[in-house]
């Protein structure tokens, strides 16, 4: 099976903010494989993840750049956000909620990175 992957890079941020990208944010949520035997499922999943990513609300994508890509907190999410901390925590919950079903619904889902 040969996997083709397209690395398009969609702007996340748009404004004031920093520029962070689909691909950079997938990287960062991924983290690092250990075995080199898992690169092949590993970039299986990124691509899954950047296209799960792409077609995230704006807003879903910002919550989630601003606490895994620039490691931010509520307090400071929400201040960037200008919400109350306790809206920026449940849209990061949300966010990521969303995000959950997102990868499940592609073709393939989660179910081979589940245990």
């Amino acid at each position: 099976m040969i996997l083709a992957v397209l690395h398009l890079e969609v702007a996340i941020f748009q404004g004031a903010l920093p520029e962070a990208s689909s691909t950079a944010l997938a990287a960062r949520l991924m983290g690092r494989e250990a075995a080199p035997s898992e690169a092949a499922m590993r970039a299986e999943l990124v691509l899954r993840l950047e296209t799960a990513l792409n077609s995230m609300d704006p807003l879903d994508r910002e919550v989630l750049v601003l606490r895994h890509f620039e490691q931010l907190n509520n307090v400071e999410a929400a201040q960037i956000l200008n919400i109350q901390q306790s809206a920026a925590s449940k849209r990061y919950l949300r966010a990521l909620r969303r995000l959950k079903v997102m990868l499940q619904n592609l073709p393939g889902g989660l179910k081979e990175w589940q245990q």
